[in-house]
C-alpha cells in the first residue's frame, strides 16, 4: 500500500494520508488498481486533482481547450499560477463556455480564452514573480488596480487591434466591430501574466494598449511593454496619439 505514496513524505504524513483515503472509501482493491495502472496513470490523475483543489473540467471546458490549444488559460491554470481557490459558485459560473465553437475556431490563433477569477491587479502582482512587473507604485491606491471584478470567461486579443496606433481613444473605438469591446486593465493584465506563466509567450512586448479604465485623474489606463524589465502600467489622455500606443479588444459574449 505504501508504494502509492511519495517516498518524500514523512511517516506521519503517510499515515495521515492513508487514514484520509481509507475514510473516503479507498479499499485494497482500489489501491491495487492505482498500483497496477500503466504509466502511473491513475496516480498522476489523483495528484492533478489534488493540485487543482478537486476541480474537474467540464465537457464544455475540455472542448474549448481542444480548440484553443495553448491559447487557453482555464481554471486549472488560474489555480496553479495565481493560487486561487474557486468557490462552488464560481466554478458553476465557469462551467459552460459562453462562446460558440465557431467563434472559438475563428479566434483561436489571435485570442486567449481566459477563465477570469476575482483577483485584482495588485493581487496578481503579489502572487507572481515581482520581476514580471516593472517597479511602479503610482497605481497602488487606484481603484482600477484594487477591483477584483466578476467571474466569467473572456476572449482577449493577443495583439493590438489592426491600425490602432497613432489614434485617439475615440478613433480607436471606431475600429472595433459590433462583436468587440475594450476590456479592463485587470482583464488584460490577468491575460498577459497568466498566459506568460502558462506558456512562456510574452504578449504586448513592444507596445502599449489602452484599456477601458480611467485613473483618478481621468487618464486612460494603458498596459504593455512586457519585456524583461517587466510589465508597465501607465495612463494618458484620450486625445493623445502615439506610435507605440494601440488598443486591445475582447469578444462580446454570444
Amino acid at each position: 500500500m505504501t508504494t502509492i505514496v511519495s517516498h518524500t513524505l514523512s511517516v506521519h504524513q503517510e499515515h495521515e494520508l492513508l487514514l484520509k483515503l481509507g475514510a473516503a472509501g479507498l479499499t485494497d482493491d482500489l489501491a491495487q488498481r492505482v498500483i497496477d495502472s500503466k504509466g502511473n496513470f491513475l496516480a498522476a490523475k489523483v495528484v492533478r486533482l489534488i493540485e487543482n483543489g478537486g476541480f474537474e473540467a467540464t465537457t464544455s471546458q475540455k472542448r474549448a481547450r481542444e480548440i484553443m490549444g495553448q491559447n487557453f488559460f482555464g481554471v486549472e491554470e488560474a489555480i496553479k499560477h495565481f493560487g486561487v481557490n474557486p468557490s462552488k459558485q464560481q466554478l458553476a459560473a465557469l462551467a459552460e463556455i459562453p462562446f460558440t465553437e465557431a467563434t472559438l475556431e475563428a479566434c483561436k490563433e489571435i485570442h486567449v480564452l481566459v477563465a477570469l477569477l476575482p483577483i485584482s491587479i495588485l493581487d496578481i502582482r503579489s502572487k507572481a514573480d515581482s520581476k514580471l512587473f516593472y517597479e511602479q507604485s503610482w497605481y497602488n491606491k487606484e481603484s482600477f488596480a484594487r477591483e477584483r471584478g466578476e467571474v466569467n470567461w473572456q476572449l482577449v486579443r493577443k495583439t493590438p487591434v489592426l491600425n490602432s496606433t497613432q489614434k485617439t481613444w475615440d478613433e480607436q473605438q471606431a475600429l472595433l466591430n459590433e462583436n468587440e469591446e475594450t476590456p479592463t486593465a485587470r482583464v488584460v493584465i490577468y491575460t498577459i501574466v497568466g498566459h506568460y506563466l502558462a506558456t512562456g509567450e510574452r504578449l504586448f512586448e513592444n507596445i502599449y494598449v489602452r484599456c477601458s479604465n480611467v485613473d483618478s485623474r481621468g487618464g486612460r489606463v494603458h498596459v504593455g511593454y512586457f519585456d524583461r524589465v517587466g510589465l508597465h502600467v501607465g495612463s494618458h489622455w484620450d486625445g493623445r496619439r502615439y506610435s507605440d500606443l494601440g488598443v486591445t479588444s475582447s469578444r462580446k459574449f454570444n
